[in-house]
């Protein structure tokens, strides 16, 4: 069976970036499982997945664009400390979510100054390419469940 809309798929994975660090993988005993088509991971590995059975296995280069979007420099802020009251404690590496225009957003602290908090918006992976090595465990017809929620059953 092919890898296709309104089916669950189920792979292993390595992420790793240019320099071939890896930053992401999917542990041995627990594969990584998805509805095809529900926009549940990231397009352009969804996008090469498509066609795809089980037993196969792939590399594929993921730019930006297909991924995490490009880095927005307008999303690194400087901020004023006192808008982390109640934590004692600040610095770089840290997330917290913050309310921005349009809901929610997950921001990473930079730099930590004596009265400003520097916060990047942008997703950690934002303007880097992916590099994944998969292998294909599964592929399956998904529930009826999980074709009115587009996700896979827990």
């Amino acid at each position: 069976m092919e890898i296709a809309a309104a089916r669950v798929a189920t792979f292993h994975y390595i992420l790793t970036d240019d320099a071939g660090q890896v930053l992401d993988r999917s542990p041995e005993d627990h594969p990584l499982s998805y509805f095809h088509g529900g926009g549940n991971i990231i397009p352009g590995l969804e996008k090469a997945l498509e066609g795809r059975s089980a037993g196969e296995s792939l590399t594929v280069d993921v730019p930006p664009a297909e991924a995490y979007g490009e880095r927005i420099e307008g999303l690194v802020q400087d901020v004023p400390r006192e808008a982390f009251q109640g934590i004692d404690r600040i610095e770089p590496g840290m997330q917290f979510q913050a309310n921005g225009g349009q809901g929610p957003v997950l921001v990473t602290v930079v730099a930590v100054g004596d009265r400003q908090v520097r916060i990047d918006g942008n997703h950690p992976l934002a303007g880097k390419t992916l590099h994944f090595d998969v292998r294909i465990t599964d592929v399956r017809e998904a529930t009826d469940e999980e074709k009115q929620t587009g996700r896979v059953a827990a």
